[in-house]
């Protein structure tokens, strides 16, 4: 059974924020489990989120709830362990609505993740995502 791996020593780190306003469109509520909370990018060619695991993890699925309007046409997960640099995991290919998508990872052994949004729905480049939650194991 897969669980989700984010947790409270999770660190986590966007692109952008909307106007800067943390506290209403902040990366907090992509973890939350609110579905009143987001995610909301400022503007921009391409948006990002990074996450930095306490232990070591091993992903098994990635699950993103975008706002329709508002979503990327292509994903890149990107992963590392300890110092090694990032390597592409995975290109994925959201749909642009407000369902949460599932999309499969090949196995992978990391401790940090970037996902990337690009060729963002929205004429300006911004992205809102409701819920981001990373499947798998942690390793013992």
């Amino acid at each position: 059974m897969a669980h989700s791996l984010v947790c409270p020593e999770t660190v986590s780190r966007v692109s952008s924020v909307l106007n800067r306003n943390t506290r209403q469109f902040g990366k907090k509520h992509l973890f939350d489990q609110d579905e009143e909370t987001c995610w909301n990018s400022d503007q921009g060619p391409s948006q990002w989120v990074t996450l930095e695991f306490p232990q070591c993890i091993c992903v098994s699925q990635l699950q993103i709830q975008f706002q329709g309007g508002f979503s990327s046409r292509q994903g890149r997960l990107e992963g590392s362990l300890g110092s090694e640099a990032l390597s592409k995991i995975v290109d994925f290919y959201p749909e642009d609505n407000n369902s949460l998508q599932t999309f499969p990872v090949p196995p992978a052994e990391v401790d940090r993740l970037k996902v990337t949004f690009e060729d963002t729905t929205d004429f300006f480049g911004r992205v809102v995502i409701y819920h981001l939650r990373v499947l798998g194991k942690k390793k013992e």
